[in-house]
């Protein structure tokens, strides 16, 4: 069973809500109109990129006997809003604090890859969302509202994934890394994969060339 402070599920509502504003600051510009179109989008792919992939920080974590819990880092969080501006999001607003006496290279990568996984995972759920309602999304509203939404969640949680395994810092991609550099090669190619379609040849074009039109 996971069990959350309520300090934790503070600092995840407000890292949530300010995360989804820097990414839809960052597509829409300052248009105030344009952000409020895309918050909720945003939202959906953020909220279940960034709380999930946390949690299966969190979820690993204890699987090995671990307490973990979330904090916020506020100095992050302003950091991610001022690129915002800039047309793009360096996203560090907390991370999974594991408290351990000891822990092995294997056990910690294992725990830091969890995120991007989950990230990676979501991004091909979400494509195939997309792939199966594309043609009933030129009929029916509800349908293009959850391709919209499908676009934005492939997008984000690609990003979220190939940029947490970057081998910078205290980012997830230095401890897989350390651990196990094939196995971090083979992620980091993957996320980067995704994510480089997403930004070149686009989410909808992806989904046509999967349905053959």
């Amino acid at each position: 069973m996971i069990k959350f402070t309520s300090s934790e599920v503070r600092d995840l509502i407000i890292a949530f809500l300010v995360i989804s504003l820097c990414f839809a600051i960052a597509n829409a510009g300052r248009n105030m109109n344009a952000i409020l179109t895309l918050l909720p989008y945003i939202m959906v792919g953020v909220g279940t990129g960034f709380i999930l992939h946390e949690l299966g920080h969190k979820l690993v974590s204890m699987k090995y006997g671990y307490w973990a819990e979330f904090k916020l880092w506020p100095q992050g969080l302003i950091f991610a809003l001022i690129t915002s501006f800039f047309g793009f999001v360096f996203a560090a607003p907390g991370a999974v604090y594991t408290y351990a006496n000891y822990m092995t290279d294997e056990i910690n990568g294992k725990i830091s890859i969890a995120g991007p996984v989950v990230n990676i995972a979501l991004a091909l759920v979400f494509l195939a969302i997309g792939v199966a309602i594309y043609r009933s999304a030129f009929i029916s509203q509800t349908s293009a509202i959850i391709f919209t939404a499908c676009l934005v969640g492939y997008s984000v949680n690609s990003f979220l994934a190939v940029f947490n395994l970057l081998p910078i810092g205290n980012l997830d991609g230095s401890k897989v890394l350390t651990w196990n550099i094939g196995i971090w090669i083979v992620t980091i190619a993957v996320a980067a994969i995704l994510t480089a379609a997403s930004m070149t040849i686009g989410f909808e074009s992806i989904v046509r060339m999967i349905i053959g039109i």
